[in-house]
């Protein structure tokens, strides 16, 4: 059993028979009262996040994960597919489950897909990610007073981010991809 004070951004519990991952978790101790926790959790199934408060101590069931190299194929508008790199079994994921994750992958990569009790779930995305810029505006010397400023970019994986006025079509940038935000030139 795993309990409210072992969370772990990430952590997947059984709340009630439905499968949920901790997105965030806040231990309040009230001056009145017993302790309790405020979370956000991600059902697994869907991808909805609620807003849920446990008591202190409440325990739930483990869920078991494990991630298995895949290769990511393509979307073919509904689907997501994707070939194991050691059997090349195929397997097909709905894309609304994996939209958050896709938006940072690019056709052909190898990923690391997470399997909730024997299911696949998710894609463990890195931290900050490296891609190239597709389409931008050019950026003019004088475009602000003070030099700074930025400008949209659509990345090779389809995503829009906003990058400073230097970056050109081609350059590589790194992305943070829990803000979206540009980190630097790769």
């Amino acid at each position: 059993m795993i309990s409210t004070n072992q969370f772990k951004n990430g952590t997947h519990i059984d709340v009630e028979g439905t499968i949920f991952k901790v997105v965030e978790f806040q231990h309040v101790k009230p001056g009145k009262g017993g302790a309790f926790v405020r979370t956000k959790l991600k059902r697994v199934a869907d991808g909805a996040v609620i807003d849920r408060t446990f008591r202190a101590g409440e325990k739930f069931r483990p869920v078991r994960t494990e991630t298995r190299k895949m290769q990511y194929l393509y979307s073919d508008g509904s689907d997501a597919h994707f070939m194991d790199s050691e059997s090349y079994e195929q397997i097909a994921i709905p894309e609304d489950q994996l939209a958050d994750s896709l938006k940072w992958i690019v056709d052909n990569q190898e990923v690391e897909l997470l399997y909730v009790d024997e299911q696949p779930s998710d894609i463990q995305v890195p931290s900050a990610v490296e891609l190239t810029v597709t389409e931008t505006e050019p950026g003019l010397k004088g475009d602000t007073v003070s030099g700074g400023g930025d400008k949209p970019a659509t990345l090779e994986s389809g995503v829009t981010v906003r990058v400073p006025l230097f970056v050109d079509v081609g350059d590589r940038v790194r992305v943070d991809t829990r803000s979206g935000d540009y980190v630097s030139r790769a």
